[in-house]
Order: C-alpha cells, then structure tokens, then sequence
C-alpha cells in the first residue's frame, strides 16, 4: 500500500468522516527512507490549518530538543506517524485524547512501509504507554529519566509543548542530559 493509498482510506474511514466532509486531511509524514520515527499525540488546531506536522511551538522546540532544523526535520529521513492524524478537539484540561483506533488499525501498514528506522523518538503519555506497554515506568517522568533502558530502538521524552514549561522547570535533568543524548544519537542515525 502506497502513502497515498492510506491517505485515501483514512478519508473514506467513516470514523474520520467529520473531518472529511470540512476539508481537514490526515496529517502526518511518511517516507520509505525514513531513518527517524516521531510518534507524538496528535496535530493541534494549528498544524490542522496548515496539514504540516508539527508546525508551531511545540515544532520549534522539538526541533531544538533534537539538533536539527527544518530542512531536516521535514526531509524524507524523518517520519512523523502520531498516535491521532486529527485533531481530536479540546476537553477540560487541554485537547482531547487521541482516537485509539488510529495506532491499532494504521500504525502497523505505516511502520511496515519503513524499513530503515533506526530510532523511535516517542512523545508523551500516549505514544509512551501504546509502544513501550509494561516495559515503561509508574510515570512519564519516570519513564523519560530511564531513556537509556529504552535505546537505541526508542527514546521517550516528554511533550515539547510551550504548556509544559513547569515540568521542564522542575525537571532540568531533562534538557542537562536527556537532550544532548538525544541530539548526539539523532545525529550519529542521520549520518549512516
């Protein structure tokens, strides 16, 4: 099955079919030659207008955790699959959880069209507890401190949203040396 092809059938899912009938396509970033994997939650209202993963805020600094720039991060060497190709709307205390059949039904013909992934950076709770299941910790802080546990196959981090700036406040483990691990294995995977 072609990207396209899976484009097509997540239009025609009707369980997507809200966001068909206003225009809004899926949105995420598929190549064959895709070295790095980004699960993250799901697009935002902004990255909905404009159908780019990743294209605001949470982009730049996201872009900044890992060492590269937007030539890069927008290449074919790096796919972004989230866990929701939609935006799932806004709940009480932030967006709306990410649908659970997108990752169950679509992930898997996805991730099959991309044999040469060396590294799945995994972005938050819910990309966390689907792909690292019982191996993960009591917590996402928990499990984004043991990284090392996780690699090379995945390296889980937190959210880079701009909201998240407490626990980056609480937490500067994080950017002491979780990033810099990060950056340096981002560019040791872009340069084979």
């Amino acid at each position: 099955m072609t990207v396209e092809e899976i484009k097509e059938k997540l239009e025609a899912d009707e369980r997507n079919q809200s966001y068909t009938q206003r225009g809004i396509s899926p949105v995420f970033q598929v190549d064959p030659a895709a070295k790095i994997l980004i699960i993250g939650q799901a697009p935002g209202r902004k990255v909905e207008e404009t159908g780019i993963p990743f294209n605001d805020k949470s982009g730049e600094k996201l872009m900044s955790w890992m060492g590269i720039d937007r030539s890069v991060f927008y290449s074919p060497e790096i796919a972004i699959v989230p866990m929701d190709f939609y935006y799932p709307g806004k709940g009480r205390s932030g967006d709306l959880p990410p649908r659970k059949f997108i990752a169950s039904e679509y992930h898997p013909e996805i991730l099959g069209m991309m044999p040469d992934i060396r590294l799945t950076i995994l972005i938050g709770k819910y990309s966390v507890d689907y792909y690292l299941k019982d191996r993960k910790h009591r917590n996402l802080t928990e499990t984004v401190a043991a990284y090392q546990e996780y690699l090379p196959d995945y390296f889980p981090i937190v959210h880079p949203s701009p909201l998240n700036f407490r626990w980056q406040a609480k937490n500067p483990w994080f950017e002491e040396k979780a990033v810099p691990e990060l950056q340096k294995i981002v560019r040791k995977v872009l340069a084979q």
